[in-house]
């Protein structure tokens, strides 16, 4: 060791360090791991090395040191250190598996544990929990498992701090009954190791063993629960949605007169808002000052939840630092409130901030893009992902493929699913939709074959709604029961609502009511507003009157103000003529202030959105818009394009229809699509509301006569219009 750090090997800039350097020298690196967070270079820890074998010093200092700069290196330091005395070795080997515990290369652990094993030294009673702490932060579960063997080999498995540290360590690794079977075995369990296994709970998403723990803690008065265990169980109240609990768990801290610091104070906040209380969030927020990170954030993700965007982002606003969690917890806030542009928008701005996003955030924002439906966007957030390293976490690949899917580009979805090196039941689930949405029913049914056959992944129930939405989608009804019978038969899977509205829609699309309706009635429990609004749909279709009313009724009796029941019911009467009914209906409505969902379409360019409503004269080129649209009406009439006024469904005489049905936002959204990019071009537009017949009919002449490919994504599904074709084949 002496000649691998000779005078020749060391940096002639920096002298050997001598004995007057001693006290500079070690101060100086020993502020390096206590006051700052830089570490020392290879060469600065060589040259510390050599200073240490010369002058007999005590290497946990070094190794400490080590540590901070590089894991190997600490271990190459370890693992050559000279034999000392039992009880010195054992202690040095016990304050390195400490530090090796917190670092950032906890499985190095294991390499320890196994040469002291290997070297004979002895490993006792405390070298085991700070071992059990660096194997629980990497799953490590085989390693883990010899370590709990030999514990019990050696007669330490009945130390309190190893049983905890073993509970801690199943719970990290999934093994949440091994934990508790750990747990129960304990004669002594302290506050600790009663919040180690709530907090294993909590992990594993079982909220409702959290609180059944709790009960179980007070009802053995043996230890009083901690601020941390309150946090923990009022965390679990939030999870759950439990609001009774969460009031029973603030009654006792406000009768114990718990010191409410900012943990608790955040918990609290967090369950009221959770829980959807924003008015005891708002007291208890209000009495706090100054406004802790934590609770701020609480109270943004509180009322985005509920869709009070303007109050989240004032609280946003006020926040004089904000940290990742704030940022995503409004970019969230947007993008699951129908706001994707206001959350894109953030999260540029959060780039500007100099705050780095982490894979929770990327979910947010493919979410964003996705509902945006902007090609242009999405394919730039997917150079953002693979410039940042997110390309690797499966669930972000797994996002990606439902964002192009959403985005028009079927290509890109199958290149991201193609090229993932891992692939689960949801990339296959998303993949199998994105078929159906873009009207591929066959493609789809041949992926979910694969999936089972040849890749051996066993469908879910979401599955199932992709495969039979593929069915429905694709007017393939025989092959829609076989497949929904399968699940019962083969998967052993019970169809649930979502399962039965899609053969609902599936046998109402193809025109076979009558069965639908017999499904219907024998379906296992009451049918949900999906189910009726898939029949009422269908008979929206077809024309079908008395059907239509029965549906309407039996839905608006679950959801007396569900829009969607109202404005079909008015649909059916207006197809049929029957305008007096078309006035109660929409009587009916303004009685109880319900409001018809408004129709938009956006159309990206340029990487801008721009929106359109019916008879929109709000854009910047509203003039140019509208005279392009004129001039495209008549040269596709030139040709035999005649408006269907039968999509009109307010009582106007015929030249008013004609006019009227000229004026929809996805025909705004087309003329500015050539207005700005000309013939044999590529146009994208996203609407929010179903496709009428007569847009479906122009975008068909548009493509044929103005040589363009035109995607439309509606409510349902993606229409991909060419040569005066749609690949829906006029079936949506």
């Amino acid at each position: 060791m002496e000649t691998v750090f000779s005078n020749a090997l060391l940096p002639s800039r920096l002298p050997l360090p001598t004995q007057t350097l001693k006290p500079n020298l070690l101060s100086s690196f020993t502020s390096i791991t206590t006051t700052t967070t830089t570490s020392p270079t290879l060469p600065q820890l060589k040259q510390l090395h050599a200073y240490f074998l010369r002058n007999a010093l005590d290497r946990s200092l070094l190794l400490k040191l080590a540590l901070s700069s590089s894991v190997d290196y600490a271990l190459s330091v370890f693992f050559s250190s000279p034999t000392l005395p039992t009880h010195t070795h054992t202690l040095l080997s016990n304050q390195f598996l400490k530090q090796i515990s917190r670092c950032a290369a906890p499985d190095k652990a294991f390499l320890v544990y196994a040469h002291m094993r290997t070297d004979g030294v002895a490993v006792e009673e405390f070298s085991l929990p700070p071992l059990l702490k660096a194997l629980a932060r990497v799953s490590a579960f085989w390693e883990g498992r010899e370590v709990h063997g030999f514990a019990v080999r050696m007669g330490l498995e009945s130390d309190a701090f190893i049983q905890t540290g073993l509970v801690g360590f199943y719970a990290a690794c999934g093994q949440i009954s091994d934990a508790r079977m750990v747990f129960d075995r304990m004669r002594h369990r302290d506050a600790v190791a009663w919040s180690v296994m709530m907090d294993g709970y909590s992990n594993s998403g079982l909220h409702d063993d959290v609180l059944r723990l709790f009960e179980e803690m007070m009802c053995s008065e043996v230890e009083e629960p901690d601020e941390v265990i309150l946090a923990t169980v009022l965390s679990a109240c939030s999870r759950s949605r439990n609001l009774d609990s969460g009031k029973v768990i603030h009654s006792y801290i406000s009768k114990r007169n718990f010191a409410l610091d900012s943990h608790l104070q955040s918990a609290l906040i967090t369950m009221y808002a959770n829980c959807g209380s924003m008015d005891q969030a708002n007291r208890l927020f209000d009495k706090i000052s100054p406004k802790s990170l934590v609770t701020s954030t609480a109270m943004v993700s509180g009322y985005s939840k509920l869709g009070k965007l303007k109050a989240a982002r004032a609280i946003f606003d006020q926040m004089h630092e904000k940290d990742l969690v704030a940022w995503s917890a409004m970019i969230a806030g947007y993008a699951e409130s129908d706001h994707p542009n206001e959350a894109l928008k953030l999260f540029k701005e959060m780039q500007v901030s100099g705050i780095r996003p982490d894979q929770v955030t990327m979910l947010s924002v493919i979410s964003a893009c996705a509902h945006l439906g902007a090609l242009e966007q999405a394919k730039w957030i997917h150079i953002f992902i693979d410039k940042n390293g997110f390309s690797d976490i499966l669930s972000v690949s797994n996002a990606l493929i439902d964002m192009y899917a959403k985005c028009g580009s079927l290509d890109g979805a199958c290149h991201v699913f193609d090229n993932m090196s891992r692939r689960n039941v949801i990339s296959w689930t998303s993949m199998i939709t994105a078929l159906a949405m873009h009207g591929n029913g066959e493609s789809a049914l041949g992926r979910f074959e694969q999936m089972k056959r040849v890749e051996g992944v066993e469908p879910n129930g979401v599955t199932f709604v992709g495969v039979l939405y593929a069915c429905s989608h694709a007017k393939l009804v025989d092959k829609g029961r076989q497949i929904f019978a399968s699940m019962t038969k083969e998967y052993n899977i019970t169809p649930k609502q979502e399962h039965y509205g899609c053969m609902v829609d599936l046998l109402g699309r193809a025109n076979l009511l009558n069965e639908a309706v017999k499904l219907i009635e024998t379906m296992p429990f009451e049918p949900n507003v999906v189910v009726w609004g898939s029949l009422l749909g269908a008979c929206r279709v077809y024309g079908n009157i008395e059907l239509g009313e029965l549906a309407a009724r039996r839905l608006l009796e679950i959801d007396p103000n569900h829009d969607g029941a109202y404005v079909l019911l008015s649909n059916i009467y207006a197809k049929a003529n029957r305008w007096g009914d078309v006035g109660e209906v929409r009587k009916l409505m303004k009685n109880k202030g319900i409001t018809k969902e408004r129709g938009c379409s956006w159309i990206e360019l340029n990487g801008e959105i721009h929106e359109f409503a019916m008879g929109d004269q709000t854009h910047s080129r509203a003039d140019d818009i509208y005279q392009k649209l004129d001039e495209i009406a008549r040269e596709l009439k030139s040709v035999g394009y005649a408006p269907n006024i039968g999509s009109v469904l307010v009582d106007l005489e015929e030249e008013e229809k004609k006019e009227a049905i000229l004026l929809h936002g996805e025909k705004l959204a087309v003329a500015f699509g050539l207005l700005n990019v000309g013939k044999g071009s590529h146009i994208q537009i996203v609407k929010n509301l179903r496709i009428c017949e007569d847009c479906h009919s122009f975008m068909k002449w548009v493509s044929k006569v103005f040589d363009s490919e035109i995607v439309v994504r509606d409510r349902t599904r993606f229409h991909r219009y060419r040569d005066g074709e749609c690949s829906c084949k006029d079936f949506w």
